[in-house]
């Protein structure tokens, strides 16, 4: 076949393959091709296995006290949910949510802070900037419970007792602080210096310039590193296994659950841990909102 089309002119072989082209792309009775509907099948299936087996969770833990931890349920009420934090065997919910959210609000700030400086120091070039930078991202490619079995062996062989706020904290900010140093460059790469030497011909200082000018612009990207910081902090697991010493975060206390409950209450956690997340998400996303209606309400004025 490929011989008799190389054979016959320009002309003739459009003419002979056009009526292919077209019967494959060719509109069907609903007016969309026939791809249309392949590719919409396949990507239905994909959000369903996706996200089908969070909504089960999140059904399952509106049972009743019968509930079980298959379906069909058995009943509708919150009492997993009130379970969840008053009885003990459940494990120590209340004490490992408080420290997973303070361990993430430390780590989302030193990633802001750390990113950001970052940001300014590798906006010229300098000796050694390039091994600096692999140094930095270099962690990205480490197994998580390599680094964090590392990290633990190196508390152990100092002598010092391994916590969620000591070596956890190290562990995790190897984890979110090339994921911040990469997005404050992209950012960084955007940011317009003419702006800054304005500044500097109104007689503002380095500081001025930086906390008046840099900051306000690069607002809605030092919240996205936010983001980055708390999101990743809040759910790590792998690199707090082997550093969190005896007071377990969320993620780890959920994975001890798993191993002696049996009861919808592990689903009642797993649904709260979403929550918080999406408010976190929205609270974020709604900061960068108001931010860019408060720069273009600035402008307009």
């Amino acid at each position: 076949m490929s011989a008799v089309l190389a054979g016959m002119p320009k002309t003739d072989m459009s003419k002979a393959v056009a009526p292919a082209m077209t019967k494959a792309i060719a509109p069907s009775r609903g007016g969309r091709p026939w791809t249309f509907y392949v590719l919409a099948t396949l990507f239905a299936s994909y959000v369903i296995a996706l996200y089908g087996p969070m909504f089960c969770i999140y059904i399952l833990s509106f049972q009743d006290i019968r509930g079980g931890l298959v379906f069909p349920m058995k009943g509708h009420s919150l009492h997993w949910f009130v379970d969840l934090f008053t009885q003990v065997r459940t494990g120590d919910v209340k004490g490992s949510f408080d420290r997973s959210i303070k361990l993430a609000v430390i780590v989302t700030i030193i990633t802001v802070v750390v990113s950001f400086l970052a940001g300014l120091g590798f906006r010229r070039r300098f000796r050694g900037d390039t091994f600096v930078f692999y140094m930095t991202i270099g962690s990205l490619v480490a197994p998580g419970l390599v680094l964090g079995l590392g990290t633990g062996l190196l508390f152990q062989a100092l002598g010092l007792n391994a916590s969620w706020y000591t070596s956890a904290l190290g562990a995790q900010l190897s984890w979110t602080l090339p994921f911040g140093v990469l997005v404050m460059f992209a950012v960084m790469s955007r940011f317009n210096h003419v702006w800054e030497e304005a500044a500097y011909d109104l007689g503002a200082s380095r500081w001025q310039s930086i906390w008046l000018v840099m900051i306000p612009v690069l607002a809605p990207g030092l919240v996205a590193v936010a983001l980055f910081g708390f999101t990743l902090s809040y759910d790590e697991f792998a690199r707090s296994l082997q550093t969190a010493g005896s007071l377990n975060t969320l993620p780890l206390e959920i994975w001890s659950m798993t191993l002696n409950v049996t009861s919808p209450s592990l689903y009642a956690l797993g649904t709260v841990t979403t929550i918080v997340s999406f408010i976190v998400i929205g609270a974020s996303l709604g900061a960068i909102v108001l931010i860019q209606k408060k720069r273009g309400s600035a402008a307009k004025g």
